[in-house]
């Protein structure tokens, strides 16, 4: 079942028509799990949340490491389940109580949804760029293809974007981009290639 709009869509349209900028469009084309390349949903589960597949929706370590080491701000740590809650439901923002939300939302997506289902949700709403959501609209965008046919390097590149996709493009990557993208495909290999998904009923 296609989820058609996310709350960050509609929050990033309405500041685009309020700063007067009328040409922008939030947009998102569904796809499938299976109308993804293999190698997008390893890239975002290398770069984002290795724990993935074995967590209940939150990574106990990272949060106390960022409590421990960042003196609690909010960044970092945040799993693929609780990017997608945010995402799907929530604001774009750090605060305490967008935080409480999201861990709740977590829970109940934790819950309701299998893995293989959040991790289809996540790559239909993330964020590549300027007006672009999800991986099929980012693959038509910047590789002139659909998401089933990206490379392993291409999903990569796009992965590296994801933490500031505003800030980082993948048409035209800076060097920390490129040197994201190439930790990314290092971290790919050691999950173990494509036969990390199957063992973990991800495809």
């Amino acid at each position: 079942m296609p989820v058609p709009f996310s709350a960050v869509m509609i929050e990033r349209q309405f500041g685009a028509w309020f700063s007067g900028d009328f040409d922008y469009v939030a947009h998102s084309d569904w796809v499938g799990m299976d109308d993804i390349s293999s190698w997008m949903p390893l890239a975002v589960i290398a770069s984002e949340d290795q724990k993935f597949p074995t967590h209940w929706g939150f990574d106990v370590q990272a949060i106390q490491s960022v409590l421990d080491n960042e003196d609690g701000h909010l960044r970092g740590a945040s799993t693929l389940s609780q990017q997608t809650a945010k995402n799907v439901f929530l604001w774009d923002g750090r605060s305490w109580v967008r935080k409480g939300l999201e861990a709740g939302l977590t829970v109940g997506i934790e819950t309701v949804w299998t893995k293989r289902r959040i991790l289809t949700v996540y790559l239909n709403v993330a964020e590549f760029g300027h007006g672009v959501f999800g991986v099929e609209e980012a693959s038509r965008r910047y590789f002139h293809k659909p998401a089933s046919r990206l490379t392993m390097s291409e999903a990569a590149l796009l992965a590296a974007v994801l933490p500031n996709p505003i800030r980082f493009r993948a048409d035209a990557p800076s060097a920390y981009v490129r040197q994201r993208q190439q930790w990314i495909l290092r971290q790919m290999r050691q999950l173990g290639g494509e036969s990390f998904l199957q063992r973990n009923k991800l495809r």
